[in-house]
């Protein structure tokens, strides 16, 4: 099987919306990287184990370890890649040894799951480096490193916090729930209930709750509003249209309803989180 080596920068980070990796053999690269997972479903390969991507998810990869992305339903996903060298990062970090916030990368737990208001703290912090990089203005070096420091101390913590890992493992069974994933993925606008669920895919709503949340770290519920509010921050961002009709058109019938499920997943009403990014837009 075709193993690629490629020589990396000492930073690099992209956010894109793909149908198929740009890099589709295995490789391995001389850098430490972050993958995170905005919107949409893959499986993500290190070594010899295999991990369900869902949005909201975030992969660590150390140094010269083997990987690879599969794409195998063709969906349209959207990821953040950050790539950097130890020595992009060398005089922010403690000179001590009680803090190493890249041991993040070689511990057994690879996969993080964050919830929404998490996602939506980390993902502001991704916009900010992808503007900074981008962008360049002056200072930028310097302020891509801070953002850089907090968040992989957000990510040490996130870790330290977690219970003891199980297998991340995708198994037979957990490939029923990675296509019950892309279907939400792509019909998030329409009704959907655990038994409708459960009968379309042929297996028991009980059975069926209990693997959904082993495999994707969300309850049904919980990950079908992720998907949806997800999908509302956007058109708040980028139209006009009126709340309500972005309410009906990510599967909402209840105005009430969809602002309560967005204040408890990014903090912030409909009205204020559209005030709050213009106001942060550059």
């Amino acid at each position: 099987m075709e193993t690629n080596f490629y020589e990396v920068q000492k930073f690099d980070i992209s956010r894109e919306k793909k149908s198929q990796s740009s890099m589709p053999t295995r490789h391995y690269h001389n850098g430490y990287e972050v993958f995170y997972m905005v919107s949409g479903d893959i499986c993500y390969f290190i070594e010899d184990k295999a991990y369900q991507v869902v949005g909201g998810s975030l992969l660590l990869i150390d140094i010269n370890k083997i990987h690879k992305l599969v794409n195998s339903s063709g969906e349209t996903f959207e990821r953040i890649t950050l790539v950097f060298k130890r020595e992009f990062l060398e005089d922010l970090f403690p000179n001590n040894k009680t803090l190493d916030l890249l041991s993040t990368f070689t511990r057994d737990c690879h996969l993080l799951r964050f919830n929404g208001s998490e996602q939506n703290f980390i993902e502001k912090l991704f916009n900010k480096m992808v503007s900074e990089f981008t962008k360049q203005p002056p200072g930028y070096e310097f302020y891509l490193k801070t953002l850089m420091f907090e968040l992989l101390i957000y990510i040490y913590r996130h870790q330290e916090a977690m219970p003891p890992a199980i297998t991340e493992e995708i198994s037979v069974v957990n490939k029923k729930i990675f296509e019950i994933v892309d279907y939400l993925n792509r019909y998030y606008d329409q009704r959907h209930s655990i038994r409708d669920i459960a009968n379309r895919f042929y297996i028991s709503p009980s059975y069926f709750c209990k693997t959904f949340r082993d495999s994707t770290g969300f309850t049904f519920t919980e990950y079908l509003n992720n998907v949806r509010i997800k999908e509302a921050r956007a058109l708040l961002i980028n139209t006009v249209f009126k709340v309500a009709k972005i309410a009906e058109n990510v599967g909402f019938d209840n105005m009430t309803h969809f602002g309560r499920v967005f204040k408890e997943i990014t903090g912030l009403s409909p009205l204020k989180y559209r005030q709050t990014y213009k106001i942060e837009s550059p």
